[in-house]
């Protein structure tokens, strides 16, 4: 039985390189990439969050594509990728549609490249994934990242994923793939 885990593609409130807060674009790779990573791990849901109406009109018609279209046929892997997918004009619809499903409000969990009060390590946030048996919200920030007071609202910031040099600006595919890993993986290490 899958975990109630989920997952959420965050856009807006956003920080741009100049720490100004706008709105990102959905991307193409988001779409299709973080689905298949979403599937792969077994979550319940993979949201697109985003409040434009004609980026969610864009990305519903890439969905459609592949969930009814001629792309489902050709591809029944991205298919069934896709099934795991939907669209949310904002975080709140997203944990509404989650407490709704499972009974219960989600624990928000969401990630950073900086270090925040309520920092939790993946070993600790694994192990209680794996001991509550309760709904989470998994998100992740577009850009520079989500803006800092939407940040504080969240039950905990996953420590930062830190490479063996000083640089440290993942894509955001790349990080949700290493997180979903260090939080649902197969544990190879024991």
């Amino acid at each position: 039985m899958a975990l109630p885990i989920y997952l959420g593609l965050v856009h807006y409130p956003i920080y741009n390189k100049n720490e100004e807060i706008i709105t990102t674009a959905i991307t193409n790779f988001d779409i299709h990439d973080i689905a298949r990573t979403s599937r792969t791990y077994d979550l319940k849901k993979y949201f697109i969050i985003h409040p434009l109406e004609s980026q969610t009109r864009l990305a519903q018609e890439i969905m459609d594509y592949w969930q009814h279209g001629y792309g489902g046929q050709y591809n029944p892997d991205r298919l069934e990728a896709f099934s795991v997918l939907d669209i949310k004009s904002d975080i709140q619809s997203a944990v509404e549609y989650i407490t709704q499903r499972e009974g219960t409000r989600p624990i928000i969990i969401t990630t950073d490249a900086r270090k925040f009060p309520n920092s939790i390590s993946y070993k600790n946030m694994r192990e209680q994934i794996e001991e509550t048996g309760k709904p989470y919200l998994i998100l992740f920030g577009t850009g520079w990242g989500i803006e800092n007071s939407v940040m504080a609202e969240f039950d905990y910031i996953l420590e930062p994923i830190y490479g063996p040099g000083d640089y440290n600006h993942l894509p955001v595919r790349a990080a949700v793939a290493i997180i979903l890993d260090r939080l649902l993986g197969e544990k190879w290490w024991v």
